[in-house]
């Protein structure tokens, strides 16, 4: 009886690095690697959509001001808080490193706060309302703060995702051994849980 024939080292070597190609995205799958990857990139995605419609709302601001300075200049207060509610969420997207998501929520909201305090100055000018500037603004300030309202709820459905996902098992080993971390919801305040009120006409 003959001894089985041992195989010459280099094509033992080439079969195992073969099973380890086709192990290895087996076991990456298994432990979850691949999706967290997927959905924090999601999530990433989901958040430059809303920096990118916070910051045309934020350029809408200086030709609003302008505008309501035009026929209310006496109003200088109220619209120097526009101003620096606007260059806080500007500098909240400006961050180098990227936003944090709690800042630039508090941003928007001050921003927020400070365009319902226009609106009271706007309603004792009845020549502004009716102004094509004006209008034209006003329309584009909502359909802006619209998109942001969908960037938001798109943004938190992808972060909800994400975190509810490296929390189990196995996901959770993967992502303590990764470092990945949750993410932190776009959460606004009790008052800019509604659309700031740009339509002037009551």
């Amino acid at each position: 009886m003959t001894a089985p024939r041992a195989l010459p080292v280099s094509r033992t070597r080439t079969r195992v690095r073969v099973l380890a190609m086709l192990v290895l995205p087996a076991l990456l799958g298994a432990c979850g690697y691949n999706q967290i990857q997927t959905y924090d990139e999601q999530a990433a995605s989901a958040q430059r959509n809303i920096e990118v419609q916070l910051q045309r709302r934020a350029d809408l601001i200086p030709n609003l001001v302008e505008t309501v300075k035009g026929f209310a200049a006496q109003e200088s207060e109220v619209l120097t808080q526009v101003t620096q509610a606007r260059a806080g969420l500007a500098g909240a997207l400006g961050k180098t490193g990227g936003a944090d998501m709690t800042e630039l929520a508090a941003a928007n909201a001050g921003l927020t706060s400070a365009l319902g305090r226009l609106n009271v100055v706007v309603e004792a000018y009845p020549e502004l309302k009716s102004n094509e500037n004006f209008l034209r603004l006003q329309d584009e300030l909502t359909g802006t703060e619209n998109r942001v309202a969908v960037s938001r709820t798109d943004y938190n459905t992808a972060v909800e995702r994400y975190n509810a996902y490296i929390r189990r098992f196995p996901a959770v080993v993967t992502a303590k051994v990764t470092g990945a971390k949750p993410r932190v919801y776009f959460e606004a305040d009790a008052g800019a849980q509604v659309a700031p009120k740009v339509d002037f006409n009551k």
